[in-house]
């Protein structure tokens, strides 16, 4: 069991370092190649911060763990909401008045009603997850119009999340070959022990998914969004959080389901989905209605997902 912990815990700690340095390769490429910002933070920043989830989620669809594949993706969307927005929010009110903020709310909540529709079916198959990756593109590039045709200026400063790229030729390139190395590695070792861990305890890869690994793959968030706050700087997380929940439906379990048909637990349609959508739409309501989540929301969510947690055991 110990074994089998510390297998996990090098996993997703490798998961962390080795998705942050592709990201910084990817960036520095893109800005290398005179590429926008506004094209990078919304393109190869967006894609490059979801690379761990998404090689985790494949590396355990390829491994007959496709309960571990979907609980990611599930269990990250609920921790985004109910543990990322709400350890800040007992820090410093989070402020939603992010422009384009409503918008993209609408876009989370019509792409988790499909992703329901979708886990309903039991299997996500290869169609439906081209369809998930096409709805990404259309809303990536939706994105990049409205922000454009809005004015949005060219000079938008992402490096606060990421830190600084390298644009030297030499270290672009060990950046990225030791991220495209390091994230299969990683994936291989979080699901390894996870499958290890599940069958310690006798339950479901799925339930592991939905806990441990989908609060681990979270974490990076969570300091991001926790550093903001100490800050007093949090008006963004929301918006953050909205496009993460997107990205992990649309491109995680899209291209997961591309390469192979995932299976879907029973449990996960019958609670998890739901879950989900409770938080998702506890999202959305603060969103629409512009309030802001201080200690009672941030205490009621971490109470939520505590109570969430044990159930899942």
């Amino acid at each position: 069991m110990l074994f089998s912990l510390l297998i996990l815990a090098v996993g997703v700690t490798l998961l962390f370092f080795a998705g942050d340095i592709f990201v910084k390769g990817a960036v520095g490429l893109a800005e290398n190649l005179g590429i926008s910002p506004l094209i990078i933070g919304l393109t190869v920043v967006a894609f490059g911060t979801s690379a761990p989830e998404l090689f985790t989620s494949v590396q355990a669809a390829l491994s007959g763990a496709p309960g571990l594949a979907v609980g990611n993706v599930v269990g990250s969307n609920i921790a985004n909401v109910l543990l990322v927005l709400g350890v800040p929010a007992l820090i410093y009110p989070v402020i939603s008045n992010e422009k384009g903020l409503r918008r993209n709310l609408v876009a989370m909540l019509g792409t988790t009603a499909v992703f329901m529709w979708m886990l309903a079916g039991g299997v996500i198959t290869r169609l439906e997850g081209a369809a998930l990756f096409a709805g990404l593109c259309a809303f990536i590039a939706w994105q990049i119009y409205d922000a454009r045709s809005s004015g949005a200026p060219e000079n938008h400063d992402f490096h606060d999340d990421i830190g600084e790229a390298p644009h030297d030729r030499k270290r672009v390139i060990i950046y990225l070959v030791a991220g495209v190395v390091g994230l299969p590695i990683a994936a291989q070792l979080t699901v390894a022990g996870a499958v290890r861990i599940a069958e310690s305890f006798g339950v479901s890869d799925a339930a592991i998914g939905l806990t441990i690994v989908a609060i681990g793959t979270s974490l990076p968030e969570l300091a991001t969004s926790v550093a903001a706050a100490i800050k007093r700087q949090s008006t963004m997380a929301l918006g953050n959080i909205v496009g993460s929940n997107i990205f992990n439906i649309a491109c995680i379990m899209g291209l997961t389901a591309l390469i192979t048909p995932v299976a879907v637990d029973p449990r996960i349609i019958s609670v998890d989905m739901w879950v989900m959508l409770g938080a998702s739409l506890a999202l959305a309501l603060l969103g629409f209605l512009r309030l802001p989540a201080g200690k009672a929301v941030g205490g009621a969510m971490l109470a939520a997902f505590a109570g969430y947690i044990a159930t899942v055991f």
